[in-house]
């Protein structure tokens, strides 16, 4: 019958960060590993442990790789540091992980190793994997030489891969593969993949964030970029490709019920940590392919999202009519914000005013700040990052007698469930039934109570 899977990339997409969220859900590790070994490469190892990721319990897959074969991908210094001095250009040869390098450049004076696409094919297929396994392997690299292809104006049969052919980023893609078909994932929805701004260094020398791979990925693939204020490299290309090789949806659908949660660790050191969320959704007798619910973006949020990182934005004015801020804050939910109000303060020289305070994740940050100073009289806003201890929570529907109200669950450190009516849901039932919200609610919660 297959399953629906939600890849969530609020902090970007590794392929190493999928595979550690698919085990997370179940995918059998004695099967992976069997398959891996069946792998004609030499030079590593794999290791999967269970990781502390700020306050989430991850799942870490980890390619060890011998000295031969080891790179800098985890190297925040030969990442970051020093981009703009000279002399690197013979250490930046020894970067192997996530890019390629044309014809020309074959014969470097290191050791690492790179593949043609027929090499990497036939690595797929002489390993011990499920037809479909290797079938969405192929369709992996195959994203990628297209894309590879493109940034350096060369056919796709000609690419030699060096950091997305190296042994690790071939481990990485092959367990994905295996994993997506043990768990018998049929359909894919994709979250915008989060990704950084500025710089990093590359087996191509410094590259602009999102690197170009990544960048035709997406371009040619129909992935949604979310940029954030964070600097750095979050999504590289094996990530984009495998979520662009997964997915046939576009969108969640209007309601649905998550089956098991699953997260996958990174490896560099951001802060917060990079995680990818996979979950498993029973989508059974609903319409994947509805319209988002006729609720706000900050309403569909404030159900499936809960990270426990988030920014506080904070201003004030002492010229801006009621009216005017009345209208900011449907603006500001609008725009992404979990949480949005205004409290009266007194500002210099005892003039009366308000105090505007959001909270909001920090891919909204831009958005948030523009209705701030399109919509107030404001001159200045401060952000803090915030952490938070936050419910787990989804939506569920449940049948009424005046009919079906979407309902938000969360769930008790206890383990205790509690289930709240959406408010628009439940005014919608009052309306179509001619009764005051009132008695629509109290039906509504001794529905919930019976239930």
């Amino acid at each position: 019958m297959g399953k629906t899977l939600y890849l969530e990339c609020a902090t970007g997409i590794s392929a190493d960060m999928v595979v550690g969220a698919l085990l997370d859900l179940g995918a059998n590790e004695a099967g992976l590993r069997r398959a891996l070994s069946s792998i004609d490469v030499a030079g590593f190892d794999i290791q999967i442990t269970r990781k502390q990721a700020g306050a989430l319990d991850a799942c870490d897959f980890n390619v060890i790789l011998d000295d031969e074969h080891d790179g800098h991908d985890h190297d925040m210094h030969y990442l970051y540091d020093n981009l703009d001095a000279k002399g690197h250009d013979h250490h930046t040869r020894h970067h192997e992980h996530e890019h390629v390098h044309e014809h020309h450049h074959h014969e470097h004076e290191h050791h690492h190793e790179h593949h043609s696409r027929a090499d990497i094919d036939a690595i797929i297929d002489k390993a011990d994997l499920a037809p479909r396994a290797k079938a969405i392997a192929h369709r992996v690299y195959c994203i990628v030489a297209d894309a590879e292809a493109k940034a350096h104006g060369l056919p796709a049969n000609e690419v030699l891969f060096h950091e997305v052919g190296a042994v690790d980023s071939i481990v990485d893609v092959i367990a994905a593969a295996y994993c997506i078909d043990e768990l018998d994932i049929t359909a894919g929805i994709v979250s915008p993949l989060a990704e950084g701004y500025g710089r990093v260094r590359t087996a191509h020398g410094v590259l602009s964030v999102p690197v170009p791979a990544v960048a035709n990925i997406v371009a040619a693939q129909g992935l949604t970029i979310a940029q954030t204020h964070r600097k750095g490299e979050f999504v590289t290309p094996t990530g984009a490709a495998i979520a662009a090789a997964i997915r046939t949806q576009d969108a969640l659908p209007k309601a649905y019920r998550i089956a098991k949660v699953g997260y996958g660790s990174g490896k560099r050191a951001y802060n917060p940590p990079s995680t990818v969320r996979a979950m498993i959704l029973d989508v059974n007798d609903m319409d994947t392919h509805q319209e988002p619910a006729e609720t706000s973006r900050a309403e569909r949020r404030s159900i499936s999202h809960f990270t426990p990182h988030l920014w506080k934005l904070e201003t004030e004015m002492d010229d801006c009519t009621g009216e005017a801020l009345g209208n900011v804050l449907d603006k500001l939910y609008e725009a992404g914000a979990c949480e949005a109000h205004y409290i009266p303060v007194f500002m210099k020289k005892n003039r009366p005013g308000y105090q505007v305070e959001v909270l909001c994740d920090e891919d909204d940050i831009g958005s948030i700040e523009n209705v701030l100073f399109e919509e107030t009289t404001t001159i200045g806003v401060r952000r803090y990052p915030m952490d938070r201890t936050a419910l787990p929570r989804q939506a569920v529907e449940v049948s009424t007698p005046l009919g079906t109200v979407l309902c938000k669950q969360v769930v008790l450190p206890s383990g205790r469930k509690r289930v709240y009516p959406e408010f628009d849901s439940v005014a919608k039932l009052a309306k179509d039934a001619h009764i005051g919200y009132q008695d629509a609610y109290h039906t509504v919660m001794g529905a919930i109570a019976n239930g």
